[in-house]
């Protein structure tokens, strides 16, 4: 393989423990992933340049079919603003949603040479504990994400920012964020992508003048 085309595998490879982050946001019928219905979920993937910058995909969404007897809390609902009946909202059963946003995940997991997926997300824990209940109840044997492991970004925009509230860090990182557009999982994964790869890719600056200073070789 062409040195040019390998370099950004092995970067992306070698730069998070083996894993491939893989921003998720979902959003649900409640706070509760056994009970509460997953409405939706969307996924983007990130890659990594020959110059070890990290970039990120268009988000793949899908809107989820309530599971059979899924609790659907109306203020969630109104935050959201999902009618889960509505005709044109294309929506498919959970089965079919997790593989058409496993399916991408899977392929840039095996072209960046990484072992998995590791979920992105803001306040991360919420997510993974929807999209781990979804793949529990389809009995699901093809999750390319870890189980517990995961990465935060209103941590690391608490850290960066000294914002932890995803349209207060994405603004503070110097980017719009329209609150109309919000609570929508393809919106808010796309700006929780552009939060984290901007985080990564500071901390990579930072790291490289530091190198810069005390003449060291740039990895």
């Amino acid at each position: 393989m062409d040195n040019a085309l390998s370099q950004p595998v092995t970067r992306m490879a070698n730069r998070f423990r083996g894993f491939l982050p893989v921003v998720v946001d979902v959003e649900t019928g409640g706070f509760d992933s056994q009970r509460d219905a997953l409405l939706e979920i969307a996924v983007a993937v990130t890659r990594m340049d020959g110059d070890g910058v990290l970039h990120f995909d268009a988000p793949v969404l899908a809107r989820v079919k309530p599971f059979e007897g899924a609790n659907l809390d109306p203020r969630a609902l109104e935050v959201t603003g999902i009618d889960p009946d509505h005709p044109l909202r294309a929506a498919v059963h959970e089965r079919e949603a997790l593989d058409m946003v496993f399916k991408p995940v899977r392929e840039a997991v095996r072209a960046s040479g990484c072992q998995r997926a590791v979920l992105v997300g803001h306040n991360a824990a919420f997510d993974l504990s929807f999209l781990n209940a979804a793949v529990a109840r389809c009995n699901h044997k093809r999750n390319p994400f870890h189980p517990f492991s995961c990465f935060d970004t209103a941590t690391l925009g608490g850290l960066a920012y000294g914002q932890t509230v995803l349209s207060r860090a994405v603004q503070a990182a110097g980017f719009e964020f329209d609150a109309r557009e919000a609570h929508s999982a393809l919106y808010d994964a796309e700006r929780t992508a552009q939060l984290f790869c901007t985080i990564v890719n500071r901390w990579k600056e930072l790291q490289d003048l530091e190198r810069d200073h005390v003449g060291l070789p740039i990895a």
